[in-house]
């Protein structure tokens, strides 16, 4: 099962149909129980959390029904989710993997975009990452007490993403864009200055240079009102190449040419893959050591879809690209119908990808 913190609270089962979880309580238990991230939560806790100084008559049976409501709400979604819901001497606890929650995914792509030294493939880890997020983190409980130091955590995260999301995007000569995307995020956070920093200059490549000197100087007055203080180092540095018109500061690299992409003919997604990071995880591992790798199951249980998400995850993987074959009604005898995935120069690479019919894989159902 699968667990939504980044935006409304939100459960999905494994396939990634979502799951109702009735009554405000059981959400709000839900949601605290997320917020300690596997951690037990002592009863007395989770019935103050829950109701504050309007307590029940007996908090401790009031806690229980709730506790009951939401184990047959999550067994009734999936088979086995009633034992998601434990209890021990500590307390109540969710027994999940870490990567169920997507605030935990979201990190763990942001971890693996800071390892990579290729601009690009980080830009796009990052974009991922972001787009894991779906409005504010736990919005529907964002003025209770328990949630506000995971709240505030999950927004300087959030934020610092999209700083170096900005900052990667100006080593890919994205200005023009960064210049208008960025201003509505400084004026909600004007006193950031990496974020101001990466707008000056974003403002400045693209030729507005009034608006760039204009914005420092907004940054400015504000610090020195609020706060007392002037600008950091990097911004004054910034701030003196610009007025100096310095012609390092105008030095972008070209954009990447349609060669230099990696090629494909998958189609584009319209919806999120929700619930299958594991089986994608073990497709990619086998795909590291063989050569073919086939999905079989019933007609309809997201095969195609789970090796198309694959796919697309290993686009910059091979020089030659990652291909779509359709071969939906070509079948010959003693042949398989499958799409696979070239290698170099044309013939079947490693890790060629299976199609509808064939051998196992981990989609299997």
């Amino acid at each position: 099962m699968r667990f939504g913190v980044l935006g409304p609270l939100a459960v999905w089962t494994t396939d990634g149909r979502p799951v109702r979880v009735p009554e405000l309580k059981v959400r709000a238990l839900l949601a605290d129980l997320l917020v300690h991230q596997g951690r037990p939560v002592p009863a007395d806790r989770l019935a103050d959390d829950l109701w504050g100084e309007d307590l029940p008559g007996n908090p401790a049976n009031t806690l229980q029904t709730k506790v009951s409501q939401l184990r047959r709400a999550l067994e009734q979604a999936e088979p086995g989710g009633r034992g998601l819901v434990a209890y021990l001497p500590a307390g109540y606890l969710l027994r999940i993997e870490a990567d169920a929650v997507d605030a935990h995914r979201f990190a763990d792509l942001v971890v693996r975009a800071r390892e990579t030294g290729d601009p690009r493939a980080r830009a796009a880890l990052l974009s991922d990452a972001l787009a894991l997020w779906r409005g504010p983190a736990f919005a529907d409980f964002g003025d209770e007490g328990f949630t506000r130091a995971a709240i505030t955590r999950l927004e300087e995260q959030r934020l610092t993403v999209l700083e170096e999301q900005a900052e990667v995007r100006l080593e890919l000569g994205e200005h023009g864009l960064l210049a208008d995307e960025l201003g509505d995020l400084v004026a909600r956070h004007p006193l950031r200055e990496r974020l101001r920093a990466a707008h000056v200059r974003a403002l400045y490549r693209a030729g507005r240079r009034k608006e760039a000197l204009d914005s420092y100087g907004e940054l400015r007055g504000q610090l020195a009102e609020e706060l007392g203080l002037d600008p950091g180092p990097e911004l004054t540095a910034l701030h003196q190449a610009i007025l100096e018109q310095d012609p390092a500061l105008s030095a972008v690299p070209a954009p990447a040419t349609s060669a230099a992409r990696p090629r494909t003919n998958l189609p584009a997604p319209l919806t999120d893959l929700i619930g299958r990071d594991r089986a994608v995880a073990q497709l990619r591992a086998l795909l590291e050591s063989a050569r073919l790798v086939t999905l079989t199951g019933p007609g309809g249980v997201g095969k195609t879809r789970l090796a198309l998400e694959t796919a697309a995850q290993l686009t910059g993987a091979f020089p030659d690209g990652v291909w779509l074959v359709e071969l939906a009604g070509r079948r010959r005898a003693g042949h398989p119908v499958g799409a696979g995935r070239g290698g170099r120069n044309g013939r079947g690479g490693r890790g060629g990808r299976g199609g509808r019919d064939g051998g196992r894989g981990p989609g299997d159902p």
